[in-house]
């Protein structure tokens, strides 16, 4: 199948046109017309090679609506012209005890990423969502309730799982004492997911201009971090602290928050963190935890919690062609809270 997308070619270059080929239909596959596509910040260091595991071309994209335009032969769970998403990734063994358990994610062996990762059947390297068409094994395609907005609905495929299964997790509900550090795409979607579970939900900034938009979405509380006698009020208040700060940054502020044998769960920055005072973590049995999306099955639930609850990110919408703009835009942080690509575009774009 013949498509066209957007790809970085090296590190240092600006994305660009693409035209490449996806793979012919196995017999459990899924083709896919992508209509719209979130833009995660993952995206902007896979194309910069930040984390140094970048092949290029990438093309990069794991926020994923689209609809149903062909399937293999044995396909069983989706017809021609459904409405569907994609996440971040798109295989796993399908053998291990963590795949047997629903948490594709930990897969023993590897799961296979959206983009940047060798296909487990062909070894060729998979393209993401910034792309007119995808194909993906039907294991890792999942159902768009009828009633969730597909243009704001990509998020969810990222932002929205990367922040419930924490949640989900730790067993948040009604009651529950929730911390979010950071309000951007993860965190502003920590903020509306927690909330619809019941809890009382504060978010922690490091000022104050944040503090409208933290109450607007339903946070109840709003913490500043450099307020030194507003933290020391703070400390042992909170049951779970969602950190989103995707950038190296220093956790021992935050820990004597945690009430006894609660966690600070990380699912923003990959890689070092500043240096960490253990004293907290010992004298109240708190804990620091990290947390990676979510497995298919609890995606699906987040989808459908999300279509009962209405939950939805704010969205902004772009052009394929704006790109470049974006990826410098989310650099300065200037995004309320996330973009989203209208697939339409790309055509016109070239």
């Amino acid at each position: 199948m013949k498509t066209i997308g957007y790809a970085a070619q090296t590190a240092q270059s600006r994305l660009a046109p693409l035209s490449f080929e996806r793979r012919a239909l196995r017999d459990n596959d899924v083709a896919i017309e992508i209509l719209y596509c979130g833009v995660c910040h993952s995206d902007l260091h896979m194309a910069r090679n930040d984390w140094n595991a970048s092949t290029y071309p990438v093309v990069p994209g794991h926020e994923i609506v689209g609809k149903v335009t062909a399937i293999g032969a044995e396909v069983s769970q989706y017809q021609v012209g459904e409405h569907v998403a994609v996440g971040c990734m798109v295989d796993s063994c399908q053998d291990c005890d963590s795949c047997h358990s629903g948490e594709e994610q930990y897969c023993r062996n590897g799961f296979t990423l959206t983009y940047g990762s060798p296909d487990r059947i062909d070894g060729s390297i998979t393209h993401g969502g910034y792309s007119k068409h995808i194909v993906v094994r039907e294991e890792f395609v999942l159902k768009v309730p009828e009633t969730l907005d597909l243009a704001r609905a990509a998020p969810l495929l990222c932002a929205g799982i990367t922040t419930y299964s924490p949640l989900r997790h730790w067993g948040v509900g009604p009651g529950s004492r929730v911390g979010v550090i950071g309000m951007g795409g993860l965190g502003h979607m920590a903020v509306k997911l927690a909330v619809a579970l019941g809890a009382h939900v504060t978010v922690i900034s490091t000022s104050a201009s944040k503090q409208a938009d933290a109450m607007s979405l339903g946070a109840d509380a709003f913490l500043v971090s450099k307020d030194a006698q507003a933290m020391t009020e703070a400390q042992s208040s909170f049951d779970l602290i969602i950190d989103t700060v995707p950038v190296k940054h220093d956790l021992t502020p935050y820990v004597p928050l945690l009430d006894l044998d609660a966690s600070l769960v990380l699912v923003g920055q990959l890689g070092p963190v500043d240096g960490t005072d253990t004293s907290p973590l010992v004298f109240g049995r708190r804990h620091i935890s990290g947390s990676l999306i979510g497995g298919i099955a609890e995606t699906q639930e987040m989808l459908d919690f999300c279509a009962r609850m209405n939950v939805l990110p704010e969205c902004e919408m772009i052009r394929m062609d704006q790109i470049n703009e974006a990826f410098e835009r989310m650099e300065r942080a200037d995004v309320r809270y996330r973009f989203v690509i209208d697939m339409a575009s790309l055509q016109a774009s070239q």
